[in-house]
């Protein structure tokens, strides 16, 4: 899934709402959209599937209750996003700042850090660039929607396993250790997709082996968020095992991803310091 911010900053009556709808047009011409929305106005921000206000197959209204969450539910903007992520192919987040995802910003034409697109009004809006700027960016995915698209492959039928991996930021090794804010990813473009996707096929091509997804995050990853997974759909348990195993140490071992550590004391490259 793809996330797309879009927020106002300043736009003219109906603007901000025109963009979320064109926006939601436009990709819905390539698969499912959901819409969540943070309005400190909304008094009940209950979950419900028919879009009132916007264009899109599934809307979370998220009320102010001084953590971004829908009130009654106990859902965040994140975990609006985890739960879109398992049957969307977009999620278009509107009114929330400050988002580590492409955003579009409407009522100004300043460009800055992630922003794909900043105009006055919504006729100056290219959705077109917008819809293909968002398709080069990285997926959101989480444990869950790897599991389910494995789980509606073709060859689900003969599976009888399925075994995963995650791998989450830890703040320290010790307890004396200085403690960990964050990682930041970067991977060699180009070269990094070619090998995660060459890794996955020979995966796949093990006896009793049906499906693999692999996924590594890049970008900033803070303590105790999750950095990659491995997920295998396979015939028996113990190929399932074994190939989660073997994933992710060859992708660990294979896949060029570089990885900067910043503590509350210090910061380096782990390549460098090792």
């Amino acid at each position: 899934m793809h996330v797309l911010g879009i927020i106002d900053r300043g736009a003219d009556g109906d603007a901000l709402e025109r963009v979320v709808n064109r926006t939601v047009d436009r990709l819905a011409q390539e698969g499912r959209v959901g819409v969540i929305r943070y309005d400190a106005t909304i008094a009940d921000g209950m979950h419900t599937h028919e879009p009132t206000a916007v264009g899109g197959d599934v809307i979370y209204d998220l009320g102010a209750d001084g953590d971004w969450t829908a009130t009654g539910t106990g859902m965040t903007v994140g975990g609006a996003l985890d739960q879109l992520a398992i049957d969307c192919d977009y999620a278009i987040v509107v009114g929330v700042d400050g988002l580590r995802y492409p955003t579009v910003v409407v009522g100004s034409s300043d460009v800055d850090g992630d922003t794909v697109a900043a105009v006055e009004n919504d006729g100056d809006l290219d959705v077109e660039a917008v819809a293909t700027a968002l398709a080069e960016t990285e997926a959101y995915e989480t444990l869950e929607s790897l599991v389910d698209r494995v789980k509606r492959s073709p060859k689900a039928d003969r599976a009888g396993a399925i075994a995963t991996f995650t791998g989450r930021v830890r703040a320290k090794d010790d307890a004396d250790d200085s403690r960990t804010q964050f990682l930041e990813f970067e991977k060699y473009e180009g070269v990094a997709d070619e090998r995660m996707a060459a890794l996955e096929t020979d995966l796949e091509a093990r006896d009793g082996v049906l499906e693999v997804e692999l996924h590594h995050r890049t970008g900033v990853v803070e303590d105790g968020e999750d950095i990659v997974f491995v997920v295998v759909l396979a015939g028996h348990r113990g190929e399932a095992f074994r190939t989660v195993e073997d994933g992710i140490n060859r992708l660990k071992d294979e896949v060029p991803l570089f990885k900067k550590e910043v503590t509350v004391e210090d910061e380096f490259w782990v390549h460098e310091r090792s």
